[in-house]
Parts: structure tokens; C-alpha cells; sequence
């Protein structure tokens, strides 16, 4: 997903105003400038930031004096942005299954949503390096740091923080998605090899051959 103006700082805290607005009720460009204090073409300026991001879109037309106006909402997907209750819903969750699942189920329950995250992406191909170091990118994307290397003749992968601490925390096995995720990732073996203390930090050794003979995935 882009990086949303909502996003980027103090900078653009004007479009978080104008998504903020949008979320009460469907408006206008000449609604928003009124009510922000703004000129009709900065309010544009901002919608077609928010526009092009997937955060609002365009919710139909209005009558106006002398012609309609386009009418603009916040999307799904822009609700995200405002959204806090994932991470406390997500952690409560697994306490909830944690507590209802035996053992082996709860991890089989964890690994079957590393799967279900491989739906729709595209598989990387090239060299064991490239498909590690796209792995790492991989996490990335998802909100971690990560870096991919060479380790005692396998490929690892490591992280400076986890973007999951808030699960992972008391329920390690939450890496068991991450480590399936991976595995069908680059079509190799996954293991974890996360860092718990003195902070949490991901870690995923990839069992990838790393010499010539390596086949690129065609």
C-alpha cells in the first residue's frame, strides 16, 4: 500500500484534517473550504493526494448554483489510517485462542495465516540472494527493518525490532505466521530464530542453497 499523506508528519496535517472531515459525512470541495479555511485549490490539491492513495473517493454528485459538485467520503481502507483497536483486538485474540486451543492446534491455527498472507502476492524469482533480499523487503513493507545476509552457510534474515512486539510479546508462536509467510515466500525451508531479550527482535534463518550450483526459480 503507498505511504499516505496522513502518514508523512506534521507537514500534511491539513489532508488528515480534510479525511477527518470526510469521515462525519460526504462533502464538497467548497464545503471543505469553508469549513478549513482553505482555498478551493488547496482543498483539491489535498483530494487528489488522498484520492491517488486509495483514502477517499468520490461519492456521487450534489446540485449546486450553477452546476453539481462532486461529493467526496473516506474509503475503507482509509478508516484504517485512523484506526487504534487492531493491535489491542489482534493481542486479545490470541489470548482468547491461546487459552481455548491446545498447543499444536494454536500453532497450526498461526501458521495457516502466514499462508493466507501469500494470497494475491507474486513469488520472486532469481538467485537465493535475490529472493532473500526480496523477503527482507517482504517485512519491510509490512513494518519492519530488516536486513538479509549470509550466516554460517545459510541465508538470515534480521530484524531491529518486531512489527509484531505487541503479540509477540506473550505469544511467540505469532512468528509462526511471519515463518510460514517466508517459507512460502521464497519456496524454502523457514525457521525462526528471534531474539526476546532484551528486546524483541525478528530473526528467520532461510534454508536456501548459496553457491553457483543454485537454481533460480524459473
Amino acid at each position: 500500500m503507498p505511504k499516505s499523506p496522513l502518514n508523512r508528519g506534521a507537514v500534511d496535517a491539513t489532508a488528515r484534517r480534510v479525511a477527518g472531515l470526510l469521515r462525519r459525512a460526504p462533502m464538497t470541495v467548497d464545503e471543505l473550504a469553508r469549513e478549513l479555511g482553505l482555498t478551493d485549490n488547496a482543498v483539491r490539491a489535498h483530494l487528489a493526494a488522498l484520492e491517488r492513495d486509495g483514502i477517499v473517493a468520490r461519492a456521487g454528485m450534489r446540485p449546486g448554483v450553477t452546476r453539481p459538485s462532486v461529493a467526496y467520503t473516506i474509503t475503507p481502507e482509509g478508516e484504517l489510517h485512523f484506526s487504534s483497536a487492531y493491535i489491542p483486538v489482534l493481542t486479545e485474540l490470541l489470548h482468547v485462542l491461546s487459552e481455548r486451543m491446545r498447543r499444536p492446534e494454536f500453532d497450526s491455527t498461526l501458521r495457516a495465516v502466514g499462508d493466507r498472507l501469500m494470497a494475491g502476492r507474486r513469488l520472486p524469482t532469481g538467485t537465493p540472494e535475490e529472493r532473500v533480499r526480496a523477503a527482507s523487503d517482504l517485512l519491510n513493507e509490512l513494518g519492519a527493518v530488516t536486513t538479509a545476509d549470509r550466516a554460517n552457510g545459510h541465508w538470515r534474515i534480521t530484524g531491529y525490532g518486531c512489527p509484531l512486539a505487541a503479540a509477540t510479546r506473550h505469544h511467540p508462536e505469532a512468528c509462526n505466521a511471519v515463518e510460514s509467510l517466508l517459507s512460502a515466500f521464497v519456496g524454502a525451508p523457514v525457521a525462526t530464530c528471534c531474539e526476546r531479550e532484551p528486546r524483541l527482535r525478528c530473526c528467520f534463518d532461510v534454508e536456501l542453497p548459496s553457491g553457483r550450483a543454485a537454481r533460480s526459480r524459473s
